[in-house]
């Protein structure tokens, strides 16, 4: 049933899905009560939200707009990764994000905290948002946000990871939290904020290498400018003969991450349904080997 789940498109897209609503599960019970904020794109819609809520006197009764002007503010980045990421990437995406909006704003907030000390909120919320945000990115699914900024801006060339722009942008963030709320506010949002990003990081690891070896008759060429000019990664193929058959093939040999297997495979059956890819994980690459999602 894993096996299934893991290797099948449509199945690894529910349950993307159902990692998104453990993620809103995880917030909206445990840290939207203690008026604590998330980090990323997410945070600054919480943020807003308060603001017009005290500023401008809104009420939003039951609800909360913060799931709908996360979604609304990941349409322009999503179109902006389109032609950088892909359109198959860019898809999961748009679905986990208006699985993530959706969830965020139907699953009630307890009118009394579950819990009331925030140490504790802040583990239960943390693991909860890791594990089903690693079940998301394990699916090939991505909540969007900073992490597709991120990924675009590795694949540009830029000096940011994903890793060090989401930290950059949370120092600002929770710069701004210090500033507008108490204090303790701020720190309890880190301590969620770690909290999850070590379960996240038990749960996938997205740099772990992966090399992979493409058995095709077809133009290799064609295989080699998809790797090298969509998935930004060097190419290495070779003249072989089947053993058996006694028929010329081509070997395609690539390293890539985790993150870009499937779209790779997707690709290969497109361009050669007849082809066959051996995957092995967990690879050590040494020397000039970018790492995107660090």
């Amino acid at each position: 049933m894993i096996y299934n789940t893991l290797h099948n498109r449509w199945l690894r897209l529910v349950a993307a899905v159902a990692g998104e609503l453990i993620c809103a599960v995880g917030v909206r019970l445990f840290i939207v009560p203690l008026n604590l904020y998330s980090g990323g794109l997410m945070g600054v819609c919480q943020l807003f939200r308060t603001l017009m809520q005290t500023y401008l006197d809104l009420d939003f009764g039951t609800g909360d707009i913060a799931g709908i002007l996360y979604f609304a503010l990941n349409i322009p980045i999503l179109l902006f990764a389109y032609k950088t990421l892909g359109k198959h990437l860019v898809f999961k995406t748009l679905v986990c994000t208006l699985s993530y909006s959706l969830f965020y704003s139907v699953v009630p907030t307890p009118a009394v905290p579950i819990v009331d000390d925030y140490l504790t909120a802040c583990l239960l919320g943390g693991i909860l948002n890791g594990i089903g945000c690693g079940i998301a990115l394990t699916c090939g699914g991505s909540g969007g946000g900073l992490d597709i900024v991120g990924l675009c801006l590795s694949k540009r060339g830029s000096r940011f990871t994903v890793g060090k722009f989401s930290l950059t942008f949370n120092v600002f963030l929770y710069a701004a939290c210090l500033f507008l709320f108490q204090p303790e506010i701020a720190i309890y949002s880190v301590i969620y904020n770690y909290f999850s990003a070590m379960v996240l990081d038990r749960m996938h690891q997205q740099n772990v290498s992966v090399e992979a070896l493409i058995f095709t008759r077809d133009d290799q060429d064609k295989l080699a400018r998809f790797i090298i000019e969509k998935l930004g990664r060097g190419v290495t193929y070779w003249n072989g003969v089947g053993a058996y058959t006694g028929t010329d093939l081509h070997v395609l040999c690539v390293c890539l991450s985790k993150y870009e297997i499937e779209e790779l495979l997707h690709t290969v059956h497109t361009i050669d349904p007849h082809a066959f890819v051996t995957v092995q994980e967990g690879v050590r690459v040494h020397g000039n080997f970018q790492r995107k999602l660090d």
